[in-house]
């Protein structure tokens, strides 16, 4: 327990924050409102192509695959982009945009790795703002500015797939009462001209009306009221595959399940000019060459860069976080939780996230694997921590699907003083040629592929033909589309449903199936709607959730989803929502998928195999096991 000198000294330490940040508001202006700069024609020829009616479906896998081996030594890429995730995909977007010629390759599938396994939290950062207040770090508030800035540049520009939430801050003593009403709304200060919606406080009474399940009695503490603030929500891993499709219709040649082996080299400078790629669909290998290469592999970017040179010093320090999906009732709609500091000083939260409830915290240990699992002890942990927080019984059986993500939190190879990890993200280029993008978080992915780009402008001496324009450039789907349309979806189309004596009866386009499609797909989610009604495809696909036959359709004609997982985990979300209903529609998403692909009964049945396999690494209560009532 605080004494009361250092509560005081506290409570002093932000009020002068405020004022600091006041005054830095004002010198930070310029930056924020420079969101008008890098548009004109250059902005409105993209944006014309990506909502052209006629155009607007991203050019095929074959296609994007031959543009690639087309870049020849005499003709090629101004910039290869390694790594498919949000800052990959976002590097690929800046730089086609700028009227670059550009390729991207990722060896598994879009958003496969860190990108689709995130909080689904767009946020300035209320711990580092509290680091930058006691630690007197001027570094850490321009974090948060930034951070703020871009928070609500993406909400902007996918405003289907983004949106604010509130989230509460429980309060058991009136110091704490005092002291998260004074740091949030410094966070409302230092958000300036981005802010989302002002943070308020609520009495205990008015917390549990928002928050029913929010405990008011616990270990010797009584709920003194709690204080709401606001940050941003989305669907991460649909926000990627959105990213690498915008990308694609922009005219970057993006290509899933193309693994680089090694990068050519100029035999006269040593300068990286190219890469050998191998299509992990066919088995086949081809040479691309660039000027320059920019390695955004997320948490194994020092692989790539070993490839170039072998005795690299190692720039990620990977740090995990483990997420649990439960039902619904556990939280509101529309209100989430965060409790700031655990017993092990780790934050938790809990999240209202497409119809169910995540839960998880950050920041723990961790090795770098493909597919990095969640261990029983941290499930337990993030259980424990909620129960003290709720007033309903936390049971380890309500675990729909738990998951783990790896952050690439990185140091720069390049600085003196190596014993700091930053938050921020880090752009280098200690290879001739090959240009490093790492660290940061899902909220800067595009002021940190700005960055990349210019690196990779500068190294490779390319003229592209405008400034950076991705932040007034809504992606797929995006433009156009507002809250309300689901109710054109609603009103115009039926759900044709096939029966299982194989007829095909109508059926109603329903709220909830309306509602999903249209901030799934944004103003793309007719044509998701036209599949369903006019081709029998308009069955749901697991019990209580609202995906539908038509979206495997489509993702596999339009969104580039090559295997079963990818529909499951990352083009629809069933596997993090629930992994055994995603096991359960697993049989008919695979049936459509063959049909779209052309599968044989050995790929079917080869599918089917990886996706359970994959499934058994979300660790949900059918998963786990159990002895007397208690995990083992």
């Amino acid at each position: 327990m605080a004494t009361t000198g250092t509560r005081l000294r506290r409570l002093a330490g932000i009020a002068t924050a405020a004022a600091a940040a006041a005054a830095a508001c004002t010198s930070l202006t310029p930056s924020v409102a420079s969101s008008d700069r890098g548009g004109g024609p250059a902005l409105d020829a993209v944006r014309r192509r990506i909502v052209d009616p006629s155009a607007a479906v991203p050019p095929p896998r074959a296609v994007q695959e031959s543009a690639l081996v087309g870049a020849s030594s005499a003709n090629p890429l101004d910039i290869l982009v390694i790594g498919g995730g949000a800052t990959g995909c976002g590097v690929a977007l800046d730089a086609t945009t700028r009227g670059l010629r550009v390729g991207l390759v990722e060896r598994e599938d879009f958003s496969s790795g860190t990108s689709s396994r995130s909080t689904k939290l767009i946020h300035g950062g209320v711990r580092y703002l509290e680091k930058a207040v006691f630690n007197l770090d001027y570094g850490q508030l321009r974090l948060v500015f930034h951070a703020l800035e871009e928070r609500k540049q993406v909400i902007d520009n996918a405003p289907h797939l983004c949106h604010a939430l509130p989230c509460m801050t429980p309060c058991f003593n009136w110091f704490e009462v005092v002291y998260y009403w004074m740091g949030l709304k410094l966070y409302d200060l230092v958000a300036g001209a981005r802010l989302l919606h002002l943070s308020r406080y609520y009495s205990a009474q008015e917390s549990a009306e928002l928050f029913p399940t929010l405990a008011r009695k616990g270990k010797d503490r009584v709920l003194k009221g709690a204080v709401v603030y606001y940050d941003g929500q989305m669907n991460d891993s649909r926000l990627n595959v959105g990213l690498a499709c915008t990308a694609a219709l922009a005219g970057a040649a993006v290509l899933n399940y193309a693994e680089v082996v090694s990068f050519l080299k100029d035999e006269v400078s040593d300068r990286i000019i190219g890469a050998r790629i191998r299509d992990n669909l066919s088995g086949q290998e081809f040479d691309t060459y660039a000027k320059v290469v920019v390695n955004a592999a997320g948490p194994f970017c020092d692989s790539v860069r070993k490839m170039a040179k072998v005795d690299a010093q190692p720039m990620i320090c990977p740090s995990s976080g483990v997420h649990i999906v439960l039902p619904d009732y556990y939280s509101p709609e529309g209100m989430g939780l965060i409790v700031p500091k655990t017993k092990d000083g780790r934050v938790v939260f809990m999240l209202p996230w497409l119809g169910r409830t995540v839960a998880g915290t950050t920041d723990s240990n961790t090795p770098i694997t493909m597919l990095p699992e969640p261990h029983e002890d941290e499930i337990q942990f993030i259980l424990d921590a909620i129960c003290d927080y709720l007033n309903v019984k936390v049971r380890r059986t309500d675990v729909l699907s738990a998951w783990s993500g790896i952050r690439p939190l990185a140091v720069d190879p390049s600085a003196k003083n190596t014993e700091s990890i930053s938050r921020d993200h880090v752009v280098c280029e200690d290879y001739p040629g090959l240009v490093t993008i790492t660290g940061g978080k899902w909220t800067t992915y595009r002021s940190m592929a700005e960055d990349a780009v210019n690196a990779a402008i500068r190294s490779g001496k390319l003229k592209p033909a405008n400034e950076c324009i991705t932040n007034n450039l809504r992606l797929v789907g995006g433009e156009g589309w507002d809250p309300a349309f689901f109710t054109v979806l609603a009103q115009q189309y039926v759900r044709m449903k096939r029966t299982y004596g194989g007829k095909v009866v109508p059926g109603v386009m329903d709220t909830a199936v309306a509602k999903h499609l249209s901030r799934a797909y944004g103003t793309f989610a007719e044509r998701v709607a036209a599949i369903a009604q006019d081709e029998g495809l308009g069955k749901r696909l697991a019990h209580g959730y609202p995906f539908l036959e038509a979206e495997v359709a489509y993702c596999a004609r339009y969104e580039y989803c090559e295997s079963a997982v990818d529909f499951i985990a990352r083009r629809s979300r069933l596997a993090f929502l629930d992994t055994d209903a995603a096991g359960r529609a697993l049989p008919q998403v695979i049936e459509i998928l063959a049909t779209e692909h052309q599968w044989d009964k050995s790929r079917k049945k080869q599918e089917l195999e990886k996706a359970k396999a994959f499934l058994e690494t979300f660790k949900s209560s059918r998963n786990a096991q159990f002895h007397d009532g208690k995990h083992k």
